[in-house]
């Protein structure tokens, strides 16, 4: 029996993917390691999934503190080691979060959408590495809102800005004033960070190891739809009834991410190869893009060093 860690697992797309994983059939049912916020909706899940047959353990971590998630590594490690979950074979990054005002900042003053939908990611998988049993899989949740389409402008879901990592881990300033237009920016900015760091990651992982990337859908009406006024949201429940490719929900894509991490038919992935719900897509040009990964990998090291002297 192997492991499979995933993060965000108390709503949504996290909680659909990790009951799609604890009813997979028995021989290939992993043990989770179940990554949030200690507290009811975490216990909630968990029972839930054991319930269904699945060894659970919950492990504690808020995503908008590096030093958290180091900790919450160092957990995972312990447990492995130990032998009470089975050899790591699978790692889902699926926590995300979209703010309604960039200035808001993680513990460790970083932008707080880039910190909670990237850098904790890349802490979390950077501390990890050298705990997989090959083959494993490392599935990151990304989002086409990276680049625009007629239904995210009809949203008013903005594309990527791309900056400089290290521009896009600050604040915005105090004299900045919140708009739904920044914060959009904000978080299609952080999806693209993810695309870039998928294909960087995958040049430097040990053999073995693949990489992909799982888009859920749009699923407007959640996640961004919620930071949307009331008349946004009533365009967002319309489009929600209309068969119109790309629509998706936690139900549908819950166990598409599940199968992406799990099964047979997704072995092949890797590179940071992207599938949207159960179909491998290529990528916009822009997602593709050697010289702003490299820069994402080295800006990212610096980000997280920089927290790990401040906690010693």
């Amino acid at each position: 029996m192997t492991t499979t860690l995933i993060t965000g697992p108390t709503g949504g797309l996290g909680r659909s993917a990790t009951m799609a994983m604890a009813e997979h059939p028995e021989r290939q049912r992993p043990d989770l390691l179940l990554v949030g916020r200690l507290g009811n909706a975490l216990s909630a899940v968990a029972a839930e999934a054991r319930a269904a047959g699945a060894t659970v353990r919950e492990v504690g971590c808020d995503l908008a503190n590096l030093a958290d998630v180091r900790a919450a590594a160092e957990t995972v490690k312990e447990l492995l080691k130990s032998g009470v979950v089975g050899p790591l074979s699978g790692l889902i990054a699926n926590a995300g979060l979209s703010v309604a005002d960039t200035r808001s900042a993680s513990a460790d003053g970083y932008e707080l959408t880039f910190a909670v939908n990237y850098l904790a990611h890349a802490q979390l998988i950077g501390d990890l590495l050298d705990s997989f049993a090959t083959p494993a899989r490392i599935v990151l949740v990304g989002s086409n809102t990276y680049y625009a389409n007629w239904v995210r402008r009809l949203m008013t879901v903005p594309a990527a800005e791309w900056r400089d990592p290290l521009e896009l881990a600050k604040p915005a300033g105090p004299e900045v004033k919140p708009t739904l237009r920044a914060a959009g920016v904000a978080y299609s900015n952080s999806k693209l960070a993810i695309l870039y760091y998928a294909h960087e990651l995958q040049r430097r992982v040990p053999e073995g190891i693949n990489v992909a990337v799982f888009e859920p859908g749009f699923m407007p009406g959640t996640g961004l739809g919620r930071q949307q006024g009331p008349g946004v949201q009533r365009v967002a429940r319309l489009i929600q009834r209309l068969p119109i490719p790309g629509i998706a929900s936690p139900v549908k894509s819950g166990p598409a991410l599940a199968s992406v991490a799990l099964d047979k038919r997704w072995a092949h992935l890797r590179g940071g190869a992207f599938v949207l719900i159960d179909q491998e897509r290529d990528v916009m040009p822009i997602a593709n893009d050697p010289d702003r990964e490299r820069r994402l990998w080295v800006a990212t090291a610096e980000l997280l060093r920089s927290t790990t002297r401040a906690d010693s």
